[in-house]
């Protein structure tokens, strides 16, 4: 009965461990692993950003991981009120997952008194770059659009 309870202590360890790895693009299983690097405001890329993603869940439905990191000017895309939430929602409904750094949004509030008010489901990240590297060590391919 011990042995029981204890195999089931350490799959319950287990499962929690890989949820918190599996955040990344939300899919353990994914074989195909892409990040997205937005770096500057221009509509252009904010939606080349949005049809790269949708390509490649067109492309790779039930094995791709897809992590986009928007830093410097590129947090636009992921203003609460921005013209492309309605896409950047529904590629979030799909498991991607758009990581947004702080420390621009920090330097924002610095200059402008305010910090601007973020898309909900955009996950904070302390640093875009060092959060692209981690990303790259693990098997992600860097592309920027």
């Amino acid at each position: 009965m011990q042995r029981r309870a204890t195999l089931f202590g350490l799959l319950a360890a287990g499962l929690a461990a890989g949820s918190k790895s599996a955040r990344a693009g939300q899919n353990p299983f994914a074989t195909h692993k892409l990040v997205l690097q937005l770096s500057d405001a221009s509509a252009e890329k904010q939606q080349l950003i949005i049809s790269v993603a949708n390509s490649v869940l067109k492309d790779y439905p039930n094995t791709a991981s897809i992590v986009v990191v928007a830093f410097g000017p590129g947090v636009a895309l992921l203003y609460a009120n921005g013209p492309e939430r309605v896409a950047v929602d529904s590629l979030v409904a799909q498991g991607v997952e758009f990581d947004v750094c702080m420390n621009t949004i920090d330097t924002i509030k610095r200059k402008t008194g305010h910090a601007p008010k973020l898309n909900p489901r955009a996950r904070p990240v302390p640093y875009g770059v060092p959060r692209i590297m981690q990303l790259v060590a693990k098997g992600y391919v860097l592309v920027r659009p």
